[in-house]
């Protein structure tokens, strides 16, 4: 994926962590996947880089990106989680939807844009675990490259892949990292939270297979271009493929994620219902208005336009709204393409 261009669009890069002296001296790598369970005792947990990072103890102060804290908390971690950084905070000083459920006044947040990193802050929590996504390991999702070296000498770090995986596999090694961090994985918030998600994946499942073939589109939307996103590498948009949703594919994919599109050529795809980029860094439906290649677009007309969290809070609690939201709008959409 080119950093100048795929990278900054599915919201802006990251730099690969080096490991550091300190994760050197208590880690080491292996095949063996999982996490030993929280205890009084040595902890250890494989992350998705293939690293098994390891400590004394179960880690008590753990900072993390903001949407891995907030899936992390949807599972059951909370007073662990020290520090964020990433996007906590919209420009009006609202919570960014990424945040979930955290209570974001009371963590220490360490940059809410890309790029910011204080490491001062970062070093005075006396950190225990640093953890985030990765979409092409060993990159670490929002860690800058410029102080990559300095922030891995401070703790150790773990990373979940995102991208080019299952859904089910995002959510069950979220799961599983918070249960090695003590979270217990049948408390009644995350059962629930789990019934939840399944009963929307069966929506949108009748949804899908009653809509006739619906054809649905997914993309961000920005001054210049249009971003069709290919489900290949999507974990949310694989997902709704295996419920039965016919996700379009883009052809011309530049840089592993998406298809880029003048907005001349933004109808080379023909949908039924069309899934727009909801974050704050992306053109809405009200800023498309003055395009009138947009406003022609069948879905458009149709009123067949529903938001679209690109970058998913990865717990069942985070996705269970989208799978709502997503079998609602199939079942009430009609088709407007042959």
């Amino acid at each position: 994926m080119s950093p100048s261009l795929s990278r900054r669009r599915l919201l802006t890069g990251a730099g690969a962590l080096g490991l550091g002296a300190l994760l050197a001296a208590c880690g080491e790598t292996d095949d063996e996947g999982g996490a030993a369970p929280a205890s009084a005792g040595p902890w250890a947990f494989t992350d998705d880089r293939g690293t098994r990072v390891t400590a004394p103890g179960t880690p008590q102060k753990v900072v993390a990106y903001v949407g891995s804290a907030a899936a992390l908390k949807d599972f059951g971690v909370d007073t662990r989680l020290v520090g964020i950084f990433g996007p906590s905070k919209t420009t009006d000083g609202g919570k960014d939807p990424l945040a979930g459920d955290l209570d974001v006044a009371k963590l220490t947040s360490l940059g809410n844009a890309w790029g910011e990193f204080n490491i001062e802050k970062y070093a005075a929590l006396k950190p225990e675990l640093l953890v985030t996504n990765t979409y092409e390991p060993p990159a670490l999702w929002y860690v800058p490259d410029d102080s990559k070296d300095k922030i891995a000498a401070l703790a150790p770090s773990v990373a979940i892949k995102v991208a080019g995986v299952s859904l089910a596999q995002v959510l069950a090694r979220y799961g599983e990292l918070a249960a090695s961090l003590g979270a217990d994985q049948n408390a009644k918030p995350v059962t629930d939270a789990k019934a939840r998600f399944d009963a929307a994946a069966t929506a949108v499942k009748d949804a899908a297979k009653a809509g006739g073939g619906l054809k649905v589109l997914a993309g961000s939307a920005s001054a210049d271009l249009f971003y069709v996103s290919t489900p290949k590498v999507y974990a949310d948009l694989s997902y709704y493929q295996e419920l039965g949703v016919e996700v379009i594919v883009p052809d011309n994919v530049t840089g592993g994620f998406f298809e880029n599109l003048s907005w001349e050529t933004v109808d080379k795809y023909q949908a039924d219902v069309i899934l727009l980029d909801s974050r704050t860094s992306a053109l809405q439906p009200k800023d498309l208005t003055a395009k009138p290649t947009w406003a022609a677009l069948p879905a458009v007309k149709a009123g067949q336009v529903i938001p679209w969290q690109s970058e998913p809070r990865f717990s069942h609690a985070g996705c269970a709204g989208p799978l709502e939201a997503l079998g609602k709008a199939l079942a009430s959409a009609r088709k407007v393409t042959a």
